[in-house]
């Protein structure tokens, strides 16, 4: 008698079964991670002693041992409930890093369990982490954070604005765009519209409806460019933002490049009277924002300067101003000879041979191996703006990974920095730009944490849209493709220890990369090939809400790019960097922003809770976030039609009964708070949801 296949694995099934005496795992039922729902303290000292624990199904394994450093720990059952078994052990930590996972046993069956979940064979990269003596500032997580590059949010005083002909940049001269609403040009960046600290002032009301915890600021000091990522003083906020009191000189002559004539652009940026004052307002703006809850963070930018920087002064704008010392361009005895690296030693004056980074000439590559002096300076510069009387709360660092000349000077300058800062400001978070794997800087002794490009915007740019973000690219493949997203964020998300990822910096859009609702509208291209009118056409707010919804909802700090909230659209830089259409501002999007960042706020688990993947599908998320008491279930519907679930709520530690209540709901007709509710039985509940569906429930026991 034929027996078919299935049937073998049927009777083999039941044969372990009875051998021993116990089901195979209820995976979905395992759980840890390294919040403090299950490892405490938190944030341990070295030498602490931490408690452990590990989540089963009830009466569903014979024993759980924690693996760490090859020795392994017999976890005690410490506490049970209805659902589940909750296992612990104690593990001294000394001063190094703690690497662990679990080691789970049923009968004869064996698995592993670590940052990836329930697998076969342990990996180290997958390890849980944790960071003795290593902390992130509490304020900063989960925190709502808003981008603004102050040129493009609001013109607050027009008495400072850069002036056409004011001065030439890149050989040519700048432009003051006069029409607020007007695309930036394809070669935008000596194009100003005039926005400045003080509209930021003008519009706190704005952002502390909207519900921002925090302002991250593109570069505020001296700079030429619009962008601000050429400093050419770092001690001073750029006037042109800042404020303007005294105003004399000329504007470059007409058919005139030579910015040593432009004398009101020197004044404008060398005279004390306004650097100081300019420095006043963003003490201001600080003291402002901190009376109002909110944060701010600066960017720094420390592997480059600018051209025009008074250390390099090769235009020549400090060279017969009173109180500047001679620029290494001008002067081959400059005491900043050193602070660049040239490569012709007899090339003065005017000596164009430094080093320029990725070529750049008008970013003189900063060489901190080659000047003790430039070293100890911007070390200063790092300590001197989070401390009084300027009491900004942080750093986030611009191409950080490329500082140095090697690997292993770039390491040294940041466990410094980090140093600096953190004697200065304990409380200030240091936050670098990065692409690629984060790990080596993220040991507890250099950078807090990242903009979170891997482990949030690339996946969830994917998924919702398959473009790639700077909208020059379209994966039929990765869009909608939910193991490649959950892929993508267990893999990169492991590079974080807790601490570093309840920070990290989870952006939609940002200033160089396209707007993330001009990528739903699934158009490759950029202004130059498509227009710009291109990057308004037939986008779908109803997938950029759901986006909004995951980035609300998600582990780390969400943090909106100034517009996006209003609905501002782009393709990549400079059409990303559009103004905030005050007066046509799409209310709608901005109301759903406000409640979506209300019920984050409201609802702790979404900042600091544990995250678990609930269910998935093509086009479909479930995940759930949970702490305590507060339960809160995420479901999304990327697709164009209905779908119906039945979703194990039980995994976020519900009971079997209660009762799962809407918060929010948005689909492709808008969104609601009304609050329906839907009924817990056995742990599970049935819900249909519409097309373009995203929402987030809350369980609330019978």
């Amino acid at each position: 008698m034929e027996v078919k296949l299935e049937e073998i694995a049927q009777i083999e099934k039941v044969q372990r079964y009875i051998t021993n005496m116990r089901p195979v795992f209820n995976r979905r039922a395992l759980y840890s991670d390294t919040t403090g729902e299950y490892i405490n303290p938190v944030e341990p000292e070295p030498y602490d002693k931490v408690v452990i624990r590990f989540r089963t199904a009830r009466n569903n394994v014979d024993q759980v041992l924690l693996v760490h450093q090859d020795k392994k720990h017999a976890m005690k059952l410490a506490e049970s409930d209805t659902m589940f078994d909750y296992y612990a052990c104690e593990l001294q930590l000394g001063e190094e890093k703690a690497a662990y996972y679990f080691e789970v046993r049923s009968g004869v069956m064996v698995g592993y369990y670590n940052a990836r979940g329930l697998v076969r064979e342990v990996n180290e990269y997958y390890n849980f982490v944790i960071l003795p003596g290593f902390k992130t500032p509490q304020w900063a997580k989960g925190a709502v954070m808003y981008q603004i590059y102050v040129d493009r949010f609001y013109n607050g005083d027009t008495s400072n604005d850069v002036l056409s002909n004011e001065y030439c940049y890149i050989n040519e001269p700048v432009h003051r765009v006069m029409d607020w609403n007007r695309y930036p040009a394809q070669m935008d960046v000596r194009e100003f519209y005039g926005g400045d600290l003080q509209g930021v002032l003008d519009k706190m009301d704005y952002l502390q409806e909207l519900g921002v915890e925090v302002i991250y600021f593109n570069p505020l000091f001296v700079s030429p460019s619009n962008h601000k990522y050429d400093i050419q003083d770092y001690d001073y906020i750029d006037p042109h933002i800042g404020k303007i009191v005294s105003d004399k000189g000329d504007l470059l002559p007409a058919g005139q490049k030579e910015n040593r004539l432009a004398s009101r652009y020197i004044n404008r940026v060398s005279n004390r009277l306004n650097l100081e004052a300019s420095n006043a307002l963003f003490i201001q703006v600080v003291e402002e924002a901190h009376r109002r809850g909110m944060h701010v963070i600066l960017d720094g930018v420390f592997n480059h300067c600018g051209s025009f920087n008074k250390w390099m002064d090769k235009e020549r704008i400090y060279e017969k101003v009173r109180g500047y010392e001679k620029g290494a361009y001008v002067s081959a005895d400059s005491i900043y000879r050193g602070y660049f690296d040239f490569q012709n030693q007899t090339g003065w004056p005017h000596n164009n041979s430094y080093d320029g980074w990725w070529g750049h000439n008008t970013l003189p590559k900063l060489n901190y191996e080659g000047s003790k002096e430039l070293f100890d300076y911007v070390m200063h510069i790092a300590k001197k703006w989070v401390s009084p009387p300027f009491n900004a709360d942080g750093w986030r660092l611009d191409v950080a990974a490329d500082l140095g000349h090697s690997r292993e000077f770039n390491h040294y300058f940041w466990k410094k920095f980090r140093k600096a800062v953190k004697e200065a400001n304990p409380d200030a978070i240091i936050l670098a730009e990065h692409y690629g794997n984060t790990r080596e800087w993220l040991q507890g002794d250099e950078w807090d944490t990242v903009m979170n490009y891997d482990a949030f915007m690339e996946p969830v740019t994917w998924f919702f849209t398959g473009m790639e973000k700077h909208s020059d690219d379209y994966r039929e493949d990765l869009a909608g493709n939910v193991g490649s997203f959950w892929g993508a964020m267990k893999h990169h998300s492991a590079s974080f220890s807790m601490p570093s990822w309840q920070v990290a910096m989870n952006q939609l859009s940002n200033h160089d990369h396209s707007r993330f609702l001009t990528r739903t509208n699934r158009k490759v291209g950029r202004i130059s090939t498509l227009g710009p009118e291109a990057a308004e056409q037939g986008v779908n707010k109803a997938v950029f809400r759901e986006a909004v919804v995951v980035q609300m909802t998600w582990m780390g700090a969400p943090t909106i790019y100034y517009g996006d909230e209003a609905g501002v659209c782009g393709f990549t830089d400079p059409d990303s960097r559009r103004t905030y259409p005050w007066g046509r501002e799409d209310q709608e999007l901005i109301a759903f922003h406000k409640d979506i960042i209300r019920i984050r706020r409201e609802n702790q688990e979404l900042r600091t809770g544990s995250i678990i993947c609930v269910d998935s599908d093509y086009n479909f998320l479930a995940y759930g976030r949970f702490q305590g008491e507060g339960k809160s279930l995420i479901l999304i519907n990327n697709n164009y039609h209905s779908v119906y679930k039945i979703i194990s709520v039980w995994m976020l530690g519900t009971a079997k009964q209660g009762k799962m209540k809407v918060l929010i709901c948005t689909d492709e007709n808008g969104y609601s708070t009304e609050g329906q509710e839907y009924e817990v039985s056995a742990g599970k509940i049935r819900i249909e949801l519409s097309p373009t569906c995203a929402m987030v429930l809350k369980y609330i026991p019978d």
